[in-house]
């Protein structure tokens, strides 16, 4: 019979995603039949699973750990901000509509049939299924309706671990004003609770557990400290850009701007794993610096509102410098976008202004179009010749005069463009930095060696470490021992 466990948090950015990553290969290092689920997230970081569609980044990485192909049913329900108050919504996939925060809210008992059947499907044929929350259950404002957390535990019956970030300060109260706030049914869910992110001695929390003991009678599972292996792995949310900072002075400075609403920024990390690269994202309110060889710019879930927001930050003025300078630029996606002349938007699809003036470097012209392209790709680079993979999601289709000289072939076909000097470019494809051999063509045009390093091998390496760590420090049989089989 198949088991289950979800892991909620005490609030968001808490290490759920990687948690769940690390048990899920776990699970399987044992001979299990794993699989990951998420009723519901909100990222821009999106990934095209193998059965077609959208789902969070994060379900994709722990498909990846359980050695199994990602399935939108991992991730029935995923919501894509557009602007402050509005999402795009995503079910099993595929585009339903958009939605603001309090029509959303009237959504959800309609989606829950949805995320039922994504979890009976996921179920079939698995021994164990790990069950990621989303924010915090203590939101008791959203309680009614819920899909993401105890709304979901109570209709599946699954058990809950809670999870703890100590690092944030504040912890021993987070977890005992949870039990506090949960009305009875749904504090009957938690099975335990983690303390995760811990620096030093963890003994020195002895008296944590005791007092949580106390106010919650809730046992602590274990006491996780930072796993280092987890900065090799691809970040989901955007929260996660706060915390990177800038290197060491390296032979080549990359600049990404950060965007209002950058989407896959993952695209990235790759050239975080190159010794001679120092990858600087660039927050609002600095400017681009001068001494940058590279700035790419990322994708965006809103083209035309985030050139309105680059020129707020005086990004254009800077990013002109740099091309004066000499200095090369790539856009991926809507940051591809953002380079040629002209974003039109006559159908109001990408969720504000129908038109904006672009970036100019770029003699393209890009218009958005109903259709959403999502799909993985075979690629290769047509100015290096060397083989690429990844995935396209987007809207708009982007022709102009550079479009006869393309960036990319995806899946036979030319994508892109590329400026008459070869200074600036732009593709459509996600993931073009993961190819090594791409890596070390791009570096070789700065005068530097790279692409030694297997990408794709260190993050499924990374999942491996994390997973043995896991073991070490709160043993799989305790997690097994937390779940339940599935109805009961």
């Amino acid at each position: 019979m198949t088991r289950a466990l979800m892991f909620q948090g005490t609030g968001s950015d808490v290490g759920k995603t990687v948690l769940v990553a690390g048990f899920c290969r776990l699970a399987a290092n044992r001979g299990l039949a794993v699989r990951p689920f998420k009723p519901q997230n909100m990222s821009n970081n999106a990934a095209v699973a193998d059965d077609g569609g959208e789902i969070g980044r994060a379900q994709w990485l722990q498909a990846l750990a359980c050695r199994v192909p990602a399935s939108v049913h991992m991730n029935p329900v995923l919501l894509k901000p557009q602007s402050e108050t509005g999402s795009q919504v995503v079910v099993r996939g595929r585009v339903v509509g958009h939605a603001r925060g309090r029509d959303y809210q009237k959504l959800k008992p309609e989606l829950m049939a949805a995320v039922m059947d994504s979890f009976s499907r996921i179920s079939e044929g698995a021994d164990l299924v790990l069950v990621e929350g989303a924010g915090s259950p203590a939101e008791i404002n959203l309680r009614a309706g819920d899909i993401a957390n105890m709304g979901f535990a109570t209709r599946a019956r699954v058990p809950v671990l809670l999870v703890g970030d100590i690092d944030r300060g504040g912890v021993i109260a987070s977890v005992v004003g949870t039990h506090t706030i949960l009305p009875e049914a749904d504090r009957d869910m938690i099975a335990g609770y983690l303390i995760n992110k811990f620096r030093g001695d963890v003994s020195l929390f002895d008296d944590g557990i005791s007092a949580i003991a106390g106010f919650t009678g809730w046992p602590c599972l274990g006491v996780i400290p930072w796993l280092k292996a987890a900065a090799r792995l691809p970040a989901e949310d955007s929260v996660a850009l706060e915390r990177l900072t800038r290197g060491e002075a390296r032979a080549l400075k990359v600049a990404v701007p950060v965007l209002s609403r950058i989407a896959n920024f993952d695209d990235f990390d790759p050239l975080r794993t190159e010794p001679e690269v120092d990858l600087v994202f660039v927050r609002p309110g600095e400017s681009l610096p001068t001494d940058a060889g590279l700035v790419i710019l990322p994708g965006s879930k809103s083209t035309i509102a985030d050139l309105a927001f680059f020129r707020s930050q005086g990004w254009d003025r800077d990013l002109e410098a740099h091309r004066r300078r000499g200095g090369r630029i790539i856009g991926i996606c809507g940051g591809f976008q953002m380079l040629g002349r002209q974003v039109r938007d006559p159908q109001g699809l990408d969720g504000g202004d129908t038109e904006a003036e672009g970036l100019g470097f770029l003699d393209i012209v890009t218009e958005m179009a109903p259709e959403k392209t999502v799909r993985n790709i075979a690629a290769r680079s047509a100015v290096h010749d060397v083989a690429l993979s990844g995935y396209e999601i987007h809207l708009g289709v982007s022709r102009g005069p550079d479009c006869v000289r393309p960036m990319t072939f995806l899946d036979g076909r030319p994508d892109g463009a590329v400026s008459v000097d070869g200074k600036v470019s732009g593709t459509y494809l996600h993931g073009l930095f993961a190819s090594d051999a791409y890596r070390a063509k791009l570096l070789a045009e700065f005068g530097l060696s790279g692409g030694e390093t297997d990408f794709r091998a260190d993050v499924d390496a990374a999942l491996d470490e994390i997973a043995d760590e896991l073991d070490r420090l709160v043993g799989f049989e305790r997690i097994l021992a937390a779940s339940a089989p599935i109805g009961r």
